[in-house]
């Protein structure tokens, strides 16, 4: 049976992809940073892990209690993360870091933490839930958006420094998927934005109206559109490097590559 740890377990996409692995046969490892989430994913059958993403500390005790329970890990999903709305310049030095923290140091600091076993066994999978803002800019998400972007950077750059061996490194780049990412990012932006003294007031009316909005966002998928993936990814002899899941995703990817970039600054300011 093949072990698989994945982070950001508590819903959307991590719970879905967890459901997934365990009916197919997988060990799966489902971690969250909230004590209460971990024991409801026990109930749900999983080895869960406690996780918080943004404490080093939290990170090494989940490896150390997963490597206490199995001796070989095959695949790490890394997928816990969220979404700091807000226009870049009310985004405080605090609040972008906080952002990096969850979304791009704590999934560094795993992933080296899981590779010297990978390394040892010469396999295994790492497979990073990354977002077509991995690599097009839109307006009011620019902290979630540097994120993207960081991850994406360092995955590239691993995925060179890893050819000589047999573990795999692919991005999985949804768009609109149905989750509680607009709920959670709407908390950050309450959170961390001073609406009252902004130059985009007007501007977040809309943007709050939107992360409030019950209604899915065109085109958006169910979060087993992303599990298809990951199943290729995983199971692959010749996984894919990026797997772009939804149209808006392939979109964006396929006008990035044709259009200047003055006429996509354009476009993604309507978006």
């Amino acid at each position: 049976m093949k072990s698989v740890l994945i982070t950001g377990c508590s819903s959307g996409i991590g719970l879905c992809i967890a459901h997934g692995l365990q009916s197919k046969g997988y060990r799966v490892f489902a971690s969250a940073r909230n004590q209460e989430d971990v024991k409801e994913l026990r109930k749900l059958g999983f080895d869960a892990l406690l996780l918080d993403l943004s404490s080093s500390s939290s990170i090494k005790a989940a490896i150390m209690s997963l490597f206490n329970q199995t001796e070989n890990l095959y695949a790490l999903i890394n997928n816990g993360a969220y979404g700091q709305a807000g226009a870049l310049e009310d985004i405080s030095r605090e609040a972008l870091e906080k952002q990096f923290q969850a979304n791009v140091f704590g999934w560094h600091e795993l992933t080296n933490l899981v590779l010297p076993k990978m390394r040892k066994e010469n396999k295994g999978r790492i497979i990073y839930i990354s977002s077509v803002l991995g690599f097009v800019a839109m307006p009011f998400r620019g902290s979630y958006v540097a994120s993207k972007f960081a991850i994406e950077g360092l995955v590239n750059t691993l995925r060179l420094e890893l050819k000589d061996t047999y573990i795999k490194l692919s991005l999985i780049q949804p768009g609109p998927i149905e989750s509680k990412f607009r709920e959670n990012a709407f908390l950050a932006f309450k959170e961390n934005v001073d609406i009252t003294n902004s130059n985009f007031k007007e501007q977040y009316k809309v943007m709050i109206r939107r992360l409030n909005s019950k209604k899915n966002a065109k085109y958006t998928l169910p979060a087993k559109a992303v599990l298809k993936a990951t199943i290729h990814a995983l199971e692959s002899n010749s996984p894919k490097i990026h797997y772009r899941v939804t149209f808006p995703t392939k979109l964006f990817a396929f006008l990035g590559r044709i259009l200047p970039s003055s006429w996509m600054d354009s476009i993604l300011n309507k978006v």
